[in-house]
């Protein structure tokens, strides 16, 4: 709202509406542009935009009162407290009714042209993480919806997959949108829930919006991390409010006639075992991850088996050729409701495979894994493709060094993984090579998909069961709010 800015820096719009105004007293010219630039004079020119500053406004006797963000960038900071963005108001009063109504009117008409939602939505999960998503949305999340005049509906969540029964069935024509008050499980199961409705095609054209509340924030992490954004519940929220959209590509994963649709990422190995076993450490926080990772690491697993991959242009040097036989059950009569995978004929396709053993197998949609994990930094968001990251043999030392580098995404330039893109992908899961008769797990999107035998919590059941899984991807399935 204060930012200053050069008057030359482009060619001037039009006014919507220019008049003399009372600001803090003093008769000031304040005009409101049409490319939506409210721009006074105080000590100096002054701006602020419709789009980006301003949330709402309210009449208050004979002043209208403006809701506006600050961004605390450089010196622009100003009370609150901490995050990207600091609240503040902009009050004005007009000279006489006639132009306090014209004001409200202009303004009324530039922020309902910006296209943001008006009514969301919203899912809290109160059991995720440290457990402090319903803190996080009566203090820091609603308060912004409340001064952006944005309704809600609220649900908290009350046991895993009740978010995907809602959506499943709810009637989603009244919403604006959807969001997460949670880490990116709820995510997962609003995608997973929207693709099982008949009207699946236009559920998905419902953005989905994600407030950091969880363990894994890797979706809203992946958004604002390039915009230069912190990853916080005000940041995010923000990005909501302002409701500009990007389509994300959507992973099915197939074994038979069973399907779950993925977002995030698929792993087996080493990055597998790290995320489910070291649920026995939960009482540790995130420091979990990195206690039973240095523990996984010195008792060093390697998995046979093998992956078979269409590259994207580009990678056809990485693997071997192949050939690869569809899984025939894995169609579906024409009665079946909901989306049922990309119509791709995977048969024509140029297959190449890479053979065990494995230490990990990793494909991800999206860059970021969590806040401090930089999984595939190469990864975009609806390029039809997914990231793979696969480690054969690697030392120890060499194997610690590369897990230090998770936080900045370098650790894909190691000479012992191997960085590529793939359109289509098939995972055959083997045995340990040391115990032939203990298996892997299976993660995607942080649930644990499939348990093999002598596996952590192996007697627990599990969607799929340990063999061939088979991965298509569609381009930009999904639509979520993004900050641009």
């Amino acid at each position: 709202m204060d930012t200053l800015h050069p008057e030359n820096d482009r060619l001037p719009s039009p006014p919507l509406i220019s008049d003399r105004v009372l600001i803090n007293g003093v008769i000031t010219p304040l005009t409101l542009t049409a490319d939506g630039e409210l721009q006074w004079t105080e000590s100096a020119l002054r701006k602020s935009t419709t789009e980006k500053e301003i949330l709402s406004f309210a009449v208050e006797g004979n002043k209208v009162k403006l809701k506006t963000l600050v961004e605390r960038r450089g010196s622009i900071c100003c009370g609150g407290s901490g995050g990207d963005y600091a609240r503040k108001d902009f009050v004005f009063e007009p000279l006489y009714d006639e132009s306090r109504k014209l004001w409200c009117d202009k303004l009324r008409q530039r922020l309902d042209s910006l296209g943001r939602p008006k009514r969301l939505l919203v899912f809290v999960n109160p059991f995720g993480g440290k457990k402090t998503a319903r803190k996080i949305f009566l203090e820091e999340v609603k308060p912004l919806f409340d001064d952006a005049h944005v309704q809600l509906d609220v649900q908290e969540t009350k046991y895993q997959l009740h978010a995907k029964e809602m959506v499943r069935s709810i009637d989603l024509s009244k919403y604006d949108g959807i969001v997460c008050v949670s880490g990116d499980g709820v995510l997962v199961e609003v995608v997973n829930g929207l693709l099982e409705r008949a009207d699946w095609r236009t559920a998905l054209k419902l953005p989905i919006g994600m407030v950091p509340a969880g363990s894994g924030n890797g979706m809203i992490k992946s958004l604002l991390d390039p915009v230069g954004l912190s990853c916080s519940a005000a940041s995010a929220t923000v990005s909501i409010i302002r409701g500009h959209r990007r389509s994300l590509d959507v992973a099915t994963i197939s074994q038979g006639t069973t399907k779950f649709f993925s977002v995030l990422m698929l792993a087996w190995g080493l990055v597998a075992d790290i995320d489910i076993e070291s649920e026995k450490f939960r009482w540790m926080g995130s420091a979990r991850f990195d206690v039973y990772g240095l523990q996984r690491i010195i008792c060093l697993r390697q998995y046979n088996g093998r992956i078979l991959f269409v590259p994207a242009p580009g990678f056809e040097s990485n693997g071997q050729p192949a050939s690869y036989n569809v899984d025939k059950e894995s169609s579906v009569s024409d009665k079946t409701l909901g989306y049922q995978g990309p119509d791709t004929n995977l048969e024509d396709l140029e297959w190449r495979e890479i053979k065990g053993p494995f230490v990990s197998v990793w494909l991800h949609n999206v860059p970021w894994g969590a806040e401090n994990t930089l999984a595939a930094p190469n990864a975009k968001f609806s390029d039809g493709f997914l990231d793979l990251i696969v480690m054969k043999d690697c030392p120890k030392l060499a194997l610690l060094s590369l897990m230090t580098k998770l936080s900045d995404g370098t650790h894909v330039q190691s000479p012992y993984v191997s960085y590529l893109k793939v359109k289509a992908f098939v995972l055959e899961p083997g045995a340990r090579i040391d115990e032939e008769d203990k298996e892997g797990i299976i993660d995607s999107d942080g649930e644990v998909l499939a348990r093999g035998r002598r596996s952590y919590k192996c007697d627990e059941k599990a969607l799929m069961s340990y063999g061939k899984l088979q991965i298509t991807v569609d381009q930009g399935l999904a639509t979520l709010f993004s900050p641009e």
